[in-house]
C-alpha cells in the first residue's frame, strides 16, 4: 500500500509531533514537529526535515550546526497522529549541545539535571 502524508492526522496548525530515536541505541533524542511537506522531503532526501514553529520555516536537522539526522526508518502510530523517526544521529540532538533533549528528571519534587554539556 503506498504511503501518502495526507493520510496522517495533523493538528489545527497542520503539524504532527515527531519523536527522533537513535536507530542503534534506541535512545529517545528529541521531539519536534513536521508537516506534510517536511515529511515528503524527509522521505525523499533521507535528511530529517522538521517544521520550526518559532521561525515558521523548514529546518533540516544539522543544516547549520552539523549535528545531522540521517533517516533510517519512518514510522507512525496506530492513530496516525504521531511519528517516530529512527535516525543515525551525528553530534548533539539538543540545541543545548546535549546528546538528547530529555536530560532533566523530576525526583521528590525537584528538578535534577542528568547530563552535563
Amino acid at each position: 500500500m503506498p504511503f501518502d502524508p495526507a493520510d496522517l492526522t495533523y493538528n489545527d496548525a497542520g503539524l504532527i509531533p515527531a519523536i527522533a530515536q537513535d536507530a542503534e541505541t534506541r535512545e529517545v533524542l528529541m521531539l519536534a514537529w513536521m508537516n506534510a511537506e517536511s515529511i515528503a522531503q524527509t522521505l525523499k532526501t533521507g535528511r530529517v526535515t522538521y517544521w520550526s514553529r518559532s521561525r515558521q520555516s523548514f529546518w533540516i536537522k544539522g543544516e547549520t550546526s552539523g549535528h545531522t539526522q540521517e533517516l533510517v526508518e519512518f514510522r507512525f502510530d496506530c492513530d496516525q497522529d504521531c511519528l517516530l523517526v529512527l535516525v543515525n544521529q551525528t553530534g548533539a540532538a539538543c540545541h543545548t549541545g546535549r546528546r538528547h533533549c530529555f536530560y532533566r528528571t523530576v525526583k521528590d519534587g525537584e528538578v535534577i539535571e542528568n547530563l552535563a554539556l
